[in-house]
């Protein structure tokens, strides 16, 4: 579940919707109700997750958790089998953090799989705030901002593409032009 959570960026809640039958790896979807428009939406997610889902799955399966197209993807670990709701992961993901002395919460996955989203230069904001759910545009740009580092660095390498241009010889005056009348009047640059 954790590896869904951070690729697709589901609320916790809504990755909990998912029926078996809306598990498609081949394609690399899982099906989920959002939240507020309670709108059936399929999310792109990860190989990986996949392959965890499959895991699950098998050993699942071998331990009697019932299995068909329309029961719920995700059940308690322990009988009597219940759909495994938001209380019972929250607890399980709980008992994890006590183990590892951690304090995070199934929001800060959604979080997670946001920043990665936004902060990908390949990927249109448009399509963050798609797979988000949201609404409005200006709520998807709160995954924007960068850290101090990474503005340090995009401005560390702002001075250096300027100091190369700088360094750089103009390009020569395209043909048809006059050297001459170009030295007079732009100066030696030319």
């Amino acid at each position: 579940m954790l590896a869904f959570w951070v690729s697709n960026a589901a609320r916790a809640e809504e990755l909990l919707t998912s029926r078996q039958r809306d598990a498609l790896p081949g394609q690399q979807l899982v099906g989920v109700i959002r939240k507020g428009t309670r709108a059936y939406q399929q999310l792109p997610c990860s190989t990986d997750a996949f392959v965890w889902l499959r895991l699950y799955q098998e050993e699942a399966r071998r331990d009697g958790v019932p299995h068909g197209k329309n029961l719920p993807l995700w059940w308690t670990l322990r009988r009597p089998w219940r759909p495994l709701n938001y209380d019972a992961a929250r607890a399980m993901f709980n008992r994890t953090n006590d183990l590892l002395g951690a304090n995070w919460t199934l929001h800060d996955l959604r979080h997670t799989a946001s920043y990665r989203l936004a902060r990908d230069p390949n990927m249109p904001l448009t399509d963050v705030q798609w797979v988000l759910g949201h609404a409005h545009l200006t709520t998807t740009q709160l995954y924007l901002p960068a850290s101090q580092d990474e503005v340090i660095e995009r401005v560390r390498a702002h001075h250096a593409r300027r100091a190369e241009q700088r360094d750089r010889p103009p390009a020569p005056p395209a043909p048809g032009y006059n050297s001459d009348s170009m030295k007079t009047l732009f100066g030696n640059s030319w």
